[in-house]
């Protein structure tokens, strides 16, 4: 399957409500021409948001005056701040949720390994937490065992999006007071923990290798 990319459409930073539309509207274009290919975009949030999960109920959450969006896809509340978002829409290719969501995530991998950087698939569960980056479904990305990309899937009329969070630093003491639980930080990891040096064009172009050396194999 080819790789297509789309950052060069609009600008890579956005406000939140921009960039679920954006995704949405990828998603209803592949549908409506019945693409054939993977269509990816990297985005990035400003100002920060919050993003709840497509059943998700708003009062689980104190904004904090913070922009809320809702999501298409799964999944509890994530605070969006500093972090690169990437987008991968795509006709369905595997009837399994999980192994889609596995396929899409070992693109991510490749390219993260393409910076020396060696991640895998979180070894536990975990899902007591509000807050999304606490909670580990077994199939989300870690870095020596700790959480470090979280992603969520939408599927509609035989197409998929999923969309996922990589975070370069994360602001502990307000998503504590966004959702009024704590977070577990020795379970969850930033890109700056892990090298602080890569700049995001760095990181994009690794994830575009990563995301063909997968899915231009794919079988």
């Amino acid at each position: 399957m080819n790789v297509n990319f789309t950052e060069e459409n609009c600008n890579i930073v956005n406000n939140g409500q921009f960039n679920m539309d954006y995704d949405l509207s990828m998603l209803d274009k592949a549908i409506e021409n019945k693409i054939d290919y993977a269509v990816v975009r990297f985005y990035q949030w400003y100002p920060k948001c919050i993003s709840l999960g497509k059943n998700q109920n708003e009062n689980s959450i104190n904004p904090m005056g913070i922009d809320v969006v809702r999501r298409a896809s799964g999944g509890r509340a994530l605070l969006h701040d500093h972090e690169l978002t990437y987008c991968f829409v795509s006709k369905i290719f595997k009837p399994s949720v999980i192994e889609s969501y596995k396929d899409i995530s070992d693109g991510l991998i490749l390219g993260f390994k393409k910076l020396g950087i060696e991640l895998e698939y979180a070894k536990n569960k975990n899902e007591k937490f509000e807050y999304c980056m606490n909670i580990s479904s077994g199939a989300d990305v870690s870095y020596k065992g700790r959480k470090f990309i979280g992603s969520a899937q939408f599927r509609k009329q035989g197409y998929l999006l999923q969309h996922g969070s990589i975070p370069y630093s994360l602001d502990y003491e307000l998503i504590e007071k966004i959702f009024s639980s704590p977070v577990e930080k020795d379970k969850i990891i930033t890109l700056n923990e892990i090298n602080p040096n890569l700049s995001t064009r760095q990181i994009i172009e690794a994830l575009k290798e990563g995301f063909i050396e997968k899915f231009e194999n794919l079988k």
